[in-house]
């Protein structure tokens, strides 16, 4: 009978103490789930604004560039006394000639420089526009939802400082007559999994602050590739064609070379981007693929920008039949005054 009892007083006991180990106070038991690192930064990035979409262009529909002003008149004092200008230029260069009134800072300062702008929105400022664009990207995504990068950079502001950049790349076309350059419609899009991220952060905000800080320390050469190295060997990369559709079958494209576009957080096309491989983004300028591989970054993806893009592959190419976008079009150097 005593044998009995204390079988009974044991049987009662076992699922009181299995609750009572499960009871950590606000330690995350076995049967909590923890949600995942990316996902806290994608969820914050959607709600807040911050989606790829919205680093191109804002809330307040303002894109990532601004063109220069179009003459030394009116237009450009209302130009300089909007912007809080941080020229990312090195320092000798910056001191042979800059804007009027811009500050020379270091690229990877631009987040200790920021917060000097006040109200004023920033414009950040390079030789092609292409580290501005990509310094626009975290600037934003740091919060600095204002920030715009001078389109073309310091190339279209006079014909002394275009020959820098720009007027570099005249006549140099790897993809004309490539043997990596077709007309083939484009591959079918993939799903793939979410990147994985490794931090400390337990907000969206804060791994999201932690990577762009990240990426500003890394530098833009981290996430540059030339047209050539591309070309040459397609197959190393996973390739995103930013063109628009009719484009990517006028202009010819990379072989292989997918078309995601729009690609979004919200919409889950980012999905489609292989998360083990080196993602490229090319677009006509290298500005947008810029922003694109900012972002692309971030989010853990090992994404690199085409310098140069559709202008550095093939500037003369007979489908461009109109400027936008086009060195030599719409970006043809203005004559705005320099200062030193």
């Amino acid at each position: 009978m005593k044998k009995i009892a204390l079988l009974l007083i044991g049987l009662f006991l076992v699922p009181t103490l299995f609750l009572t180990s499960c009871d950590k106070g606000d330690e995350p038991g076995e049967g909590t789930i923890v949600q995942p690192s990316f996902d806290l930064m994608k969820d914050y990035m959607v709600t807040n604004g911050l989606d790829i979409s919205k680093i191109l262009k804002n809330s307040d529909n303002e894109k990532f560039v601004a063109g220069p002003p179009a003459d030394a008149g009116a237009a450009l004092d209302a130009f300089l006394a909007k912007y809080y200008i941080i020229d990312i230029r090195d320092a000798s260069t910056f001191g042979a000639g800059h804007i009027e009134g811009a500050k020379n800072v270091a690229f990877a300062d631009i987040l200790v420089e920021a917060p000097n702008a006040g109200s004023k929105p920033i414009l950040v400022v390079c030789f092609s526009g292409q580290t501005a664009c990509y310094a626009t990207a975290l600037l934003r995504l740091y919060g600095y939802k204002h920030t715009q990068a001078l389109k073309w950079g310091m190339s279209g502001w006079n014909p002394e400082t275009a020959v820098a950049s720009w007027d570099k790349k005249k006549g140099v076309e790897p993809a004309n007559g490539h043997a990596n350059w077709t007309s083939n419609p484009a591959p079918n899009n993939m799903v793939f999994s979410d990147p994985k991220i490794t931090t400390s952060g337990s907000s969206g905000e804060a791994i999201l602050k932690k990577r762009v800080e990240d990426a500003v320390a890394a530098g833009f050469g981290a996430a540059v590739v030339s047209g050539t190295d591309v070309l040459n060997s397609p197959g190393s990369y996973f390739i995103n064609n930013y063109f628009s559709e009719g484009d990517y079958a006028a202009f010819g494209h990379i072989d292989g070379a997918y078309r995601i576009l729009p690609l979004t957080l919200a919409g889950n096309e980012y999905k489609n981007l292989d998360p083990d491989a080196t993602v490229v983004t090319y677009c006509y300028t290298g500005q947008t693929s810029a922003v694109m591989s900012a972002c692309l970054r971030v989010l853990g993806y090992d994404a690199k920008s085409l310098t140069y893009g559709m202008n550095g592959l093939y500037n003369t190419n007979p489908a461009w039949d109109n400027t936008v976008n086009k060195w030599g079009g719409d970006s043809g150097p203005k004559n705005l005054p320099l200062v030193q």
